[in-house]
């Protein structure tokens, strides 16, 4: 140990400090423990919800933020309003629209296992009729089996949403999978991917306009004439750059004697949305954390005030060779503050590692903010300082006379 004008280099501080630390490894750990679980939490909390939201962009930016719905609204009185069946026909006319699809919404229609299920128990599942190019206006995909074709589009033939399957306990696709629908046997064909910006097409089992013409009587009056529909939702992918300008237009276009009676959004700013709904929730788990780091200041405390009787002899000693109060103080504020950056090591550490995991199971990119890691050091560093600093004064201001008498 080498001393210059009374002080210690920080060299010899720390082989000091950590001294307590080596001579009572079990406890150090064990005092540690409570910082490491907070910045543990902080750290994991931050990554999770920085991957998450990652990862959701990331799904967004795949799926193609130009896509715009069009949605049958209410009238003035609160009553339904269809859409016009010539609704799809006119929108398909204006200059920034890429691809258009539609489905019509049979809310009458339910969807079971079989013909022995209890009417009421629906599964909140939905029965829509579909145009056949949904799935790339969509940009998603088949999971099982095979989407509609011009041939099945008018046979009893249906294709389950991800979510729909999985309530109707199908997981496959054969040739003798069927549902019952509208009163009578459907063949199940396919089921879709999920799809994040029409979740419902999830829950629906989807038919073609001509099968739902025939077969569950979905039609209406246009020109006299019976045809299939009125479609209730109108998924349009816009040129990109010409969002807000298409979606001015959809509402007018699509039912020009009453726009106010059309719904028209974009899936995307859903997604948006939800993701900063889901980084609110962090507040909540991020004060659990900050409690475990207050839980275990107190634990820090307290072994240092316990450190500091055990070790009067030895403080005693120290002052009687001729260190100063401030070595002594220095001494214990720095063990207190090594005792607490170890703990945010491991706890930073161990967050990394439990994002890490979880992210590879989600498929996110692993992100961790700067600010996790380095507000956990910097908590435990301040964490250390301020429960260390009252033992160490106490430390200090131990006369060595009393001290001695320990020895």
């Amino acid at each position: 140990m080498s001393a210059t004008a009374g002080r210690l280099s920080p060299r010899d501080g720390l082989r000091v400090a950590s001294v307590g630390l080596r001579a009572r490894p079990l406890r150090a750990a064990l005092s540690a423990l409570g910082i490491a679980i907070g910045t543990a939490a902080i750290v994991a909390i931050l990554g999770l919800s920085a991957s998450s939201q990652a990862g959701l962009l990331a799904e967004i930016d795949r799926l193609g933020t130009n896509l715009l719905t069009v949605e049958a609204g209410q009238s003035v009185t609160g009553q339904d309003a269809p859409l016009p069946v010539q609704a799809p026909g006119r929108i398909t006319l204006l200059d920034d629209v890429q691809a258009l699809a539609h489905t019509g919404l049979m809310k009458h229609e339910k969807a079971y296992r079989s013909s022995l299920i209890p009417v009421g128990n629906t599964g909140g599942l939905q029965v829509r009729a579909t145009s056949l190019n949904l799935l790339p206006v969509l940009n998603t995909g088949v999971a099982r089996g095979r989407w509609l074709n011009a041939g099945t589009v008018r046979q009893p033939v249906v294709v389950l949403g991800a979510v729909a399957a999985a309530r109707l306990g199908i997981d496959r696709v054969h040739a003798d999978q069927r549902i019952w629908l509208g009163g009578q046997w459907f063949t199940v064909a396919g089921i879709l991917e999920p799809s994040p910006l029409a979740t419902d097409i999830d829950t629906s089992a989807l038919v073609g306009y001509p099968a739902a013409q025939k077969y569950l009587g979905y039609v209406s009056i246009a020109r006299g004439e019976q045809q299939a529909g009125p479609p209730s939702t109108i998924y349009v992918r816009a040129a990109t750059g010409h969002e807000a300008a298409t979606q001015a237009l959809l509402a007018p276009t699509a039912n020009p004697e009453a726009p106010n009676e059309v719904n028209v959004s974009q899936p995307s700013d859903v997604l948006t949305a939800r993701a900063a709904a889901a980084g609110a929730f962090d507040s909540l788990f991020l004060g659990l954390g900050v409690v475990a780091l207050i839980v275990g200041a107190v634990g820090v405390a307290n072994i240092m005030i316990i450190s500091v009787l055990e070790r009067r002899s030895e403080i005693g000693l120290r002052r009687a060779l001729g260190a100063t109060k401030r070595q002594i103080r220095t001494q214990f504020l720095a063990e207190s503050i090594l005792l607490a950056v170890l703990g945010g090591i491991v706890g930073v550490l161990a967050g990394i590692v439990a994002t890490a995991i979880y992210a590879s199971t989600r498929h996110w990119t692993v992100v961790i903010p700067v600010e996790a890691w380095s507000g956990g050091i910097a908590s435990a560093i301040l964490i250390g300082a301020f429960a260390g600093l009252m033992p160490a004064v106490r430390a200090s201001r131990l006369p060595p006379t009393v001290a001695l008498r320990t020895v």
